[in-house]
Order: structure tokens, then sequence, then C-alpha cells
């Protein structure tokens, strides 16, 4: 068995998430659709995270297994070689990714397919994951599909100064949905900061090595709740440590969220 990545892009819009789903097109289920039938067997695909409905992707990353007839026939030597497992593939890596963009939808791209160890894990190998979340704050037909419009002032002075707990914070309890099924609330946040590219626009940088359902989204959410005064610094800091999900700010909408980015040891 070897094993391959594929990193790859996708407009969340008519996607109810990432994860496979009964009554549901997701983006899991389109890429082993096209997997499957380029390769010819039924494949499965495993993904870095989970993204909700309506939520982006600028890269993305999964991983898929395949087993060929001939590998049996190669040395441990062989096995462990990315170059030899490439010749395991009916087609090359570079054909795989023309391919798979001709038979998956417009609004999914697939950017790379690439051999790797045995024991690399779309997920569990991960060492971080970087999501932005767009806002802009004068009425942009251009922004309002992949941007969320403000219609009040925000202080983003306050916003960032607020934000920076995050860098020293591990329980976030308070910014996960209800009733989910973590079996942890921590998460190691690395990075957490608004960035300003226009004058009418914003984004919400947050880099961490997990994120718990939701988090995101909750977490903008009560930051913008600072930024326009609904809540102080000192309740803000009460939500980080003792809240709950009740006390926090409203879950932001998914179509301003994007993944931007996965990153992995050596890779």
């Amino acid at each position: 068995m070897s094993r391959y990545f594929i990193t790859f892009s996708y407009d969340g819009t008519n996607y109810h998430g990432w994860q496979i789903q009964p009554n549901a097109n997701t983006v899991q289920q389109e890429l082993q659709r096209a997997l499957s039938i380029l390769l010819r067997k039924e494949i499965e695909v495993v993904g870095a995270g989970r993204t909700d409905t309506g939520v982006h992707a600028r890269k993305m990353a999964a991983h898929f297994d395949w087993e060929h007839k001939d590998q049996a026939a190669l040395s441990s030597d062989e096995e462990k070689d990315m170059s030899a497992k490439k010749e395991l593939l009916p087609i090359s890596c570079d054909q795989m990714v023309y391919r798979l963009n001709r038979i998956l939808p417009r609004d999914i791209s697939v950017w790379d397919v690439f051999p790797v160890a045995d024991d690399m894990h779309a997920r569990f190998s991960a060492t971080s994951r970087t999501y932005h979340y767009y806002i802009h704050t004068r009425k942009d037909p251009f922004e309002r599909h992949f941007s969320l419009q403000i219609n009040y002032p925000l202080d983003f002075n306050k916003m960032n100064e607020a934000a920076k707990y995050f860098l020293q914070h591990e329980d976030y309890a308070a910014f996960c949905k209800a009733g989910g099924d973590n079996k942890t609330t921590i998460c190691h946040v690395t990075e957490a900061k608004w960035v300003q590219t226009s004058p009418t626009s914003w984004y919400f940088e947050i880099t961490a090595n997990r994120f718990l359902r939701n988090m995101v989204r909750a977490v903008v959410g009560t930051l913008i709740d600072v930024g326009r005064g609904k809540i102080s610094m000192n309740q803000f800091l009460e939500i980080l440590h003792q809240g709950t999900r009740s006390d926090a700010g409203e879950s932001m909408p998914g179509n301003a969220l994007f993944l931007e980015d996965v990153s992995y040891p050596e890779l």
C-alpha cells in the first residue's frame, strides 16, 4: 500500500462542508468520485480537517492509499523510494492533476498529487492550520460572496488587543459548537490578528495546531462584539477563561471564512 497526498482548493458555496454526509453534496464526495473514476476503483480520501457548510479552502490537503498488483514485488528500499511509488500509479502524478481537474466541478481545483511516506496522515501529521475571515465596511458588489459587510464602526485596535490573549490561552470551550464530539477543547494558537488590506477591507488571521467545530466564526463574532463596544475587555477575558458558548459572540456567516493553509513537517 502506498500513500499519496493531494493539495487542492475549493469554493464552498455549493457544498455542505467537507465531510461526506447523507443527502447532501460535499467536497469529499466530489473528490472521491473523481479519483474513483480516474483510477477505476473505489478510492477513499482523508482530509486535513472539516470545513462547515459554505466555508472555502485556498489550500486543503487530503491523502489516499493505492495498492498496485506489482507492488508486492518491490523491495523494502524501493517501497520507501518516492520515485518508485510514482511508478505504481497507472498514470503520472502530473497527469492525475490534469485529469482530476477535467473531472471535478469548476469550483474545486487540484494543485498537486505526490507520494509521501506511508505514515504521513493528512489530518494527524499536520502541524498547523491557518484561517482567514474577511470583512468589509462599505457596500461592494464584488466582495459580497466572500466577505462579510459590516454596517457599524469597529475599533480594530481593541479587537487586536483582545486577539493577543488567544496566544496565551489554551481552552476554547467557550468558542466550540454546543454538543460537539470533541475529546478535548485544548488548542494552541500561535497567530491571531486583524490585518487591513484597504481603507474598507480587513481579515482576521488565526493559526493553531487544531480547531474546534465552529471555533473561528465564534472567535470572530466575539471580537466584533469587542470592536463595537457590546462587551468590555474584562467581559471578553471572563468569556475566554470561564465562559460557555452562550456567553461568547454569535457565529459569523461561513461565506467569508477561508482555510488558507495547512502545514506539514518536511513538505
